[in-house]
């Protein structure tokens, strides 16, 4: 990250954005969409992400939710094709996020970080962690020896942190996990062992789902074809979700937005 302009205004950021696909019109397909919306509406909880959202949402209320939070095509007959993000939707969340950093260091919280993303968010993720221990905000340092052996494939593996931040590990791979068994199984093991749960998680995917199901403050990151996380800020029951594409080609490319984030946030990683 100290190779970064931070002084990057929110009109670049926005250029960069769409010009690196973060945001605009992102790699993710129109009907990619529209398939994990049908899932979560017929219950699907893979597609839940760790939230229990019932039989409260259609896919036409998914559908609105993803078009106002996110900017994705709000015409329901859009069925392929290209899919949107709204790269002012995403730097709105970040503005959203920061504030929730600022607090988080002022007051000295409690934070845990995870990412089911590593391929490209886990920089991302390890810069906030390094900004906010520097800013006097404590880093949740998991307990050792955690596993999951519960759920689906990509569900299974050695709990671990990297860069203080908390991923699915096996087989010496970092894995992308949609998964919500590794992060109950750092809170039951937290509670286990007498320790106090966290103040607030930055994460994504079932990471972040199942913290805020347990009723943790939580901020996260998603991208358009996971609604799930999204609907849970509607709920309120995730604190913030910024809409991003979380896998572009290059990972440095998030880099500006990181160091925006940061900034808006009083913090520096």
């Amino acid at each position: 990250m100290d190779s970064v302009d931070i002084r990057f205004s929110r009109d670049e950021l926005i250029d960069h954005l769409r010009r690196t696909r973060i945001a605009g019109d992102v790699a993710t397909p129109r009907q990619g969409n529209l398939r994990h919306y049908s899932e979560l509406v017929k219950g699907n909880r893979r597609f839940w992400l760790g939230l229990e959202l019932g039989e409260r949402w259609t896919e036409e209320t998914v559908l609105a939710v993803m078009a106002e939070r996110v900017g994705v095509v709000a015409d329901p007959g859009h069925l392929q094709g290209q899919d949107t993000i709204d790269a002012r939707l995403t730097v709105e969340g970040l503005d959203r996020m920061a504030a929730v950093l600022r607090e988080a260091a002022r007051q000295w919280w409690r934070v845990l970080v995870a990412t089911g993303h590593p391929g490209g968010l886990l920089d991302v993720h390890q810069a906030i962690a390094r900004a906010l221990r520097a800013a006097g905000a404590t880093v949740v340092a998991i307990p050792k020896g955690l596993s999951t052996t519960e759920g689906d494939d990509d569900s299974y593996g050695d709990v671990r942190q990297f860069g203080s931040v908390a991923v699915l590990e096996d087989g010496a791979t970092l894995w992308h996990t949609h998964a919500p068994q590794p992060m109950s199984a750092i809170l039951d093991a937290l509670t286990a062992a007498g320790e106090p749960l966290p103040d607030l998680v930055v994460a994504d995917h079932g990471w972040a789902g199942r913290a805020g199901q347990r009723g943790i403050r939580t901020v996260a990151f998603a991208d358009c074809n996971d609604p799930a996380l999204f609907l849970g800020e509607a709920e309120g029951t995730i604190a913030v979700t910024v809409p991003l594409d979380d896998h572009v080609v290059d990972p440095q490319a998030y880099e500006p937005m990181t160091a925006y984030l940061l900034s808006e946030a009083g913090l520096t990683a």
